[in-house]
């Protein structure tokens, strides 16, 4: 829901004051969640050398309440790829406080008809396009309301809605409910992803480990993983793996990763984003 507060002047350090200069009061108490929400995090394909990033963090902070936290989650989703960035976003959220306003961006249908929502999920804020990139979020939440960011500003540039458009409805959120009218409830999101596991590499890190769509929690250890043409036995970590030998694991994230101790897995097995990925139980005969 929208929570409506009475006519208040709100004041430059961004507390609502009424005409009497005391403390007004909401007509329905906000969730604490809600109210005490101080950080937005960020998640994007913008890429970490380009001056995107710095641009959206300009706006939130002209938006925001003072000391509201900022933090890089991921930059370097993978360009273009919204599959692959609803499973990573998924996998990502754990870890950060209720109350949390994640702004995620990976929008090859930027200019075009796709809607802008903001999304609640259990206890957290999710704000970007309805492309399917907060669908698995949705979908694996307890609990979920949408709304449709029915504000547009004056200047909204038809190619980067990133900054004009989600980091100002971002920053409301983590600072207290925004304005009426900016944001109208909508039943479900429109472009939905399946919320099963994703078999493929959807994301491949600086140490050229390959992560996968799959979530640990439903693979057997006995399992062997297939990928570019070769069988990979399951480890528990790097230093239970022979060396220099690729093998899989549940990383921290709760997903499937494939690995090489000391070494470049992705570049040993000639893997990319995008890659299949198979798994069988072997045979007992």
């Amino acid at each position: 829901m929208i929570i409506q507060y009475s006519e208040a002047r709100r004041p430059r350090g961004g507390g609502l004051i009424d005409e009497r200069g005391r403390g007004a009061r909401p007509r329905i108490a906000p969730p604490a969640a809600i109210m005490c929400a101080a950080m937005i995090v960020l998640f994007t394909d913008f890429g970490a050398s380009d001056p995107y990033v710095g641009q959206v963090k300009a706006v939130l902070a002209s938006h925001a309440r003072p000391g509201t936290v900022v933090i890089d989650l991921l930059h370097e989703v993978p360009s273009f790829d919204v599959a692959a960035g609803a499973h990573l976003r998924a996998a990502t959220r754990s870890g950060f406080p209720a109350g949390a306003v994640f702004l995620c961006v990976v929008d090859p249908g930027v200019g075009g008809n796709r809607g802008a929502v903001a999304l609640r999920a259990d206890d957290q804020w999710f704000v970007g396009p309805d492309n399917g990139l907060l669908s698995v979020v949705a979908a694996r939440a307890a609990q979920s309301s949408t709304w449709k960011v029915a504000w547009r500003p004056a200047d909204l540039s038809a190619s980067f809605h990133g900054r004009d458009l989600f980091a100002p409805v971002a920053a409301w959120l983590a600072s207290g409910p925004p304005a009426a009218g900016r944001l109208e409830p909508i039943e479900h999101l429109e472009h939905r992803l399946p919320p099963d596991d994703l078999p493929r590499v959807i994301y491949i890190d600086h140490y050229g480990n390959a992560i996968t769509g799959i979530r640990a929690a439903s693979m057997s250890h006995e399992t062997l993983l297939g990928i570019a043409g070769r069988r990979l036995c399951y480890a528990r970590v790097f230093s239970d793996a022979p060396p220099g030998e690729a093998f899989w694991y549940g990383n921290s994230m709760g997903l499937i990763e494939i690995a090489a101790p000391r070494a470049s897995a992705a570049a040993l097995l000639g893997v990319r984003v995008g890659d299949p990925v198979t798994a069988a139980i072997p045979d007992a005969g």
